[in-house]
């Protein structure tokens, strides 16, 4: 991680700050399917997105980035990696002379995404980055205005936007068949033990802490179920375990919402929550679990059932990213990086407000 933190300091030198006007990204020539390199091989590469890569038809995994060294034989066993295709954080820039990878999918800590996608667009490879998009407003504009200069794809890894419940619940925010929305409650967390000290989770430098993490799903949730942007927000944090780790363990945010919404939120490392209510005037709904790998749900207040979808949400994802690019139709992309960056200024005003005992920060 040394290596890492040397590298952010210094990323200043790959990036031109100023917004580019949108062009169309470029795309391979006569290809049937991407070639993806995954860049970090932490939990979710290893249990989720490489076995999802195994699913998918419109894109494979063809590359590792590692600054583990003792994962590339396992990694080139399990998956036929060739060596050509295995990098280091150091050499990844000659990535570029490579035809087999497109896509550079980034699955390192929050404060590592700017720079890497740096590399990789300035690389001519599109980039795929997992959520939240980065740390700060600044640092997701400079994301965007580098890949447009590249014309390279830069999509936010938020797979709940592609899975087929949720989708149902976007288009009953324009629909609005229980009537205009009143209130919304959305919470999401999980017990993190802070066993590892350096984990990028419980540390704030890497940007780690309840809100980047776990605080992303009730904030991304709350804006694509309504259809609406907040104009104001307040927020409080607290850190019970401060001893494991200098992060927010939990942190409550109210949103409000043009037309009167409401929306009341909580995140936290210190308990097991995953729940979405919409409250409206002539009913509403609940999503349980609404934003699980699996089983995502929901019932509705006249008994309506939204059955979980069956099959594997970071395989769609990543084959609509890839239809996207394949297909030369950005317009067809579901979560580019302005949408991240939506998040970004959301949630730079929330640390702002918590920084302020609860201040109310107006959008």
């Amino acid at each position: 991680m040394g290596n890492r933190r040397t590298f952010i300091k210094n990323s200043s030198l790959f990036v031109g700050a100023a917004q580019l006007p949108f062009s169309l990204f470029s795309i391979p020539v006569k290809k049937k399917k991407l070639g993806v390199a995954l860049v970090g091989l932490g939990y979710y590469s290893t249990d989720l997105l490489a076995p999802a890569l195994q699913e998918t038809e419109h894109c494979e995994l063809k590359g590792i980035v590692t600054g583990s060294p003792e994962k590339i034989p396992l990694w080139q066993k399990k998956y036929g990696i060739e060596d050509k295709n295995v990098y280091s954080y150091e050499n990844m820039h000659n990535i570029a002379n490579n035809p087999e990878i497109d896509v550079v999918y980034i699955v390192l800590p929050n404060a590592l995404h700017l720079p890497y996608a740096i590399i990789a667009a300035n690389a001519g490879k599109h980039v795929w980055c997992e959520k939240p998009m980065a740390t700060t407003v600044a640092e997701c504009e400079q994301m965007i205005a580098i890949s447009q200069k590249n014309k390279v794809q830069l999509t936010v890894g938020y797979r709940m936007q592609h899975e087929p419940v949720t989708q149902q619940i976007i288009g009953w925010g324009k629909s609005r068949p229980y009537g205009a929305m009143t209130k919304i409650y959305a919470e999401a967390g999980f017990k993190n033990g802070a066993k590892n000290p350096k984990h990028w989770k419980i540390n704030k430098a890497l940007g780690g802490g309840a809100m980047y993490d776990m605080g992303v799903y009730p904030l991304n949730v709350v804006r694509y179920c309504t259809g609406l942007e907040p104009i104001s927000v307040t927020a409080t944090q607290e850190n019970t375990r401060s001893h494991l780790f200098d992060a927010d363990e939990t942190t409550n945010f109210e949103l409000q919402f043009p037309n009167g919404i409401i929306a009341t939120c909580k995140t936290t490392f210190a308990d097991y929550l995953n729940t979405l209510n919409v409250a409206c005037e002539k009913g509403g709904y609940t999503v349980s679990p609404f934003q699980a790998y699996s089983g995502v749900q929901a019932t509705t207040s006249d008994g309506k059932t939204l059955k979980p979808f069956i099959g594997n949400q970071q395989a769609k994802q990543m084959d609509e990213d890839a239809l996207a690019i394949l297909n030369a139709a950005p317009q067809t992309l579901v979560v580019p990086g302005e949408e991240g960056l939506k998040d970004i200024k959301v949630v730079e005003a929330i640390m702002a407000s918590a920084s302020k005992n609860g201040t109310t920060i107006k959008l």
